[in-house]
């Protein structure tokens, strides 16, 4: 294998490894998205359990005012009844006591239905904070495991980062320039071996003229197919001249 085949071939090994920290560092950081995801949703039904609380105790408000005035418009009845002259009189006044009384007794039921709904979602919060602070807890402890576990892959990646400036500055540049080319939309696969007479990047066969190209290794050889740089390994080579 020539040397600059032999560049490439370790060049690509390399964007390899560097390519598969991209999943590596994702899977890292799934179970704190997943995380903060569940702490970002406790932290938003603490928020709308607080405001429904809030709109009930408004809501109680209101009703108390009205209780009280209910209350001070059948004393202001009780009063007026001392007074009546006539059946008529008294006829309307019964009724427009009975209509407050009807209203009171809503506005009582009410008061009770609400508070006991506030007490059961004040109860429901109490439950809800208590989860989020221990979601809050858990997010804490995976942000620091995280940025441990992610520190140490920033420091492998430099290191590769490194094999690759070092190799990188010795290569002839036409030769990174064309691998870099077919790097763009064969990715990991820019520079593939050639096993049973394929391309194990488009996997169709090549031709003898090719083949016999890519065991001697002497230049560069493209896959006729799909424009891969192609090479053959060590193994491979010792099974074809066992062949032979």
């Amino acid at each position: 294998m020539n040397k600059y085949l032999e560049q490439l071939v370790t060049l690509s090994k390399i964007d390899k490894q560097l390519d598969a920290f991209v999943p590596q560092i994702e899977n890292i950081n799934k179970n704190l998205t997943t995380a903060k995801d569940e702490l970002k949703a406790h932290e938003q039904k603490v928020l709308l359990l607080e405001e429904e609380i809030k709109e009930l105790k408004l809501t109680k408000g209101k009703f108390d005012l009205r209780v009280k005035e209910l209350t001070a418009k059948l004393e202001d009845l009780a009063k007026k009844s001392a007074n009546i002259k006539s059946e008529k009189e008294m006829k309307a006044l019964s009724i427009e006591e009975d209509i407050t009384k009807e209203e009171l007794d809503f506005s009582v039921n009410e008061i009770d239905r609400i508070e006991n709904e506030i007490e059961s979602k004040s109860e429901l919060l109490e439950e809800l904070k208590s989860e989020l602070e221990s979601v809050r807890q858990r997010v804490e402890t995976l942000e620091s495991e995280t940025s441990s576990e992610l520190e140490s892959v920033e420091k492998q990646k430099e290191e590769i980062y490194k094999q690759k400036a070092d190799l990188t500055a010795k290569m002839n540049q036409k030769m990174l320039v064309f691998y870099e080319k077919i790097r763009k939309w064969a990715k990991d696969t820019a520079v593939v071996e050639v096993k049973k007479h394929a391309c194990y990047g488009c996997f169709m066969r090549i031709n003898d003229k090719v083949y016999n190209s890519v065991v001697k290794g002497e230049e560069i050889t493209a896959c006729p197919h799909c424009g891969r740089i192609l090479y053959m390994s060590n193994e491979e080579l010792s099974k074809e001249e066992g062949e032979e």
